[in-house]
């Protein structure tokens, strides 16, 4: 599975514990990463200095499902689950 351009739920639904420049405390779990600009596009992607975690991330169907929407639920659910 591909991302879909402009979701970004993968960069709000988590929580992040590792620091993200911008955010050197890393991001609770729905709050949007300051690395995440307006079209839900991650200013970091393909560079060093994006965390380690965020490069691990794969798009998958019972990750992403089939919206925005979806992921963020998805996504929540799961944070939710490994807290």
């Amino acid at each position: 599975m591909q991302c879909r351009l402009g979701c970004g739920a993968c960069c709000i639904a988590p929580s992040i514990s590792s620091a993200i420049p911008g955010m050197p405390d890393g991001k609770p779990a729905g709050a949007r990463c300051i690395q995440l600009d307006e079209q839900n596009l991650c200013l970091l992607f393909g560079l060093s200095s994006r965390p380690t975690v965020c490069l691990g991330f794969r798009a998958m169907v019972d990750v992403c499902g089939s919206s925005q929407d979806e992921a963020l639920w998805l996504i929540g659910e799961l944070e939710m689950q490994t807290c």
